[in-house]
């Protein structure tokens, strides 16, 4: 265990001593922790979308197993970088529930468990296939970019863009003979990439930006953000269900609508509802998806 790993002050930090050596935190906290740290919700969703993905798009189960690794090492990389690198801006926030702000993890532990999985990433997304390999791991360079630069700018919806997008492209071109996946597809990812983004910085954009963290939705504001959640995630709706147009699509496009049009009319008296109405829309949105399948023509 590193001398710096410890639950609370270290020097540098008020009323610290910093030749004492910090009390040792149980490695089972510290794993818990270190789990905590890698955003679990979002990680465990992607893998399990991407997955399901692959299945429906015909691929066999090694080929879906294989998929799912080279996804959950990627989000596992990009979950912990994160954490890494907001590390200083958590503290200053006051945000507890982080683990390395409660400290029962470092930032050096962090750190080194984000760059073991972007390395397993890699060849697991290469054996996946050399073409598909390469567009997961551009997916996983934006994000990565997010976190080190594009966070506080205002093209921070771009990696978000990308990294979904690079889902379907990185599950089709992996089957036999490399499909290309219908352009539909790869736009409605790219647009529910775009409303994750949203959905994800809504909660913290007060505290983001009194330490100066200045994202594209940071410069909108949390009125103009929950009004604009649903509108990329109904436009992927749409996407979807004109690529391959029957009755369930059509539904799907209806629950959209119902959803956000409801969110906005009733938002300004229940401000949580837009991002109610959101996670509905990106339940269908999904459901559309692993019903048409990645490659779906």
């Amino acid at each position: 265990m590193d001398a710096d790993e410890q639950p609370g002050g270290a020097a540098g930090f008020p009323g610290a001593l910093p030749r004492t050596r910090p009390p040792r935190v149980a490695w089972p906290r510290r794993a818990g922790a270190l789990a905590a740290a890698c955003h679990p919700g979002p990680t465990v969703a992607v893998t399990l979308l991407v997955a399901g993905l692959a299945a429906a798009s015909g691929q066999d189960a090694y080929g879906c197993v294989l998929a799912g690794a080279a996804v959950l090492a990627g989000q596992l990389s990009v979950g912990w970088s994160n954490d890494a690198v907001d590390a200083a801006r958590d503290r200053a926030a006051g945000r507890g529930a982080k683990p390395m702000v409660g400290g029962a993890v470092t930032e050096r532990t962090v750190r080194r468990a984000a760059l073991v999985a972007l390395a397993l990433c890699v060849p697991l997304s290469l054996g996946y296939g050399t073409l598909a390999g390469g567009v997961h791991l551009v997916g996983v360079a934006a994000a990565w970019a997010y976190n080190l630069r594009l966070k506080g700018t205002v093209l921070s919806w771009l990696p978000y863009a990308v990294g979904f997008a690079s889902l379907p492209a990185f599950v089709t071109l992996g089957l036999p003979g490399r499909p290309l996946p219908p352009w539909w597809v790869v736009g409605a990812a790219a647009l529910l990439g775009v409303g994750a983004h949203l959905g994800n910085v809504l909660p913290d954009i007060a505290s983001d930006l009194a330490l100066g963290v200045r994202g594209w939705p940071q410069r909108l504001g949390p009125g103009a953000v929950r009004l604009l959640l649903p509108v990329p995630l109904v436009a992927a709706t749409v996407l979807l269900a004109l690529g391959r147009p029957g009755p369930l699509g059509a539904v799907a496009v209806g629950v959209a609508l119902a959803a956000a049009a409801g969110a906005s009319l009733m938002g300004r008296r229940r401000p949580g509802l837009p991002f109610l109405a959101a996670i509905v829309v990106a339940g269908v949105d999904v459901a559309l998806l692993l019903w048409q399948g990645a490659g779906a023509g």
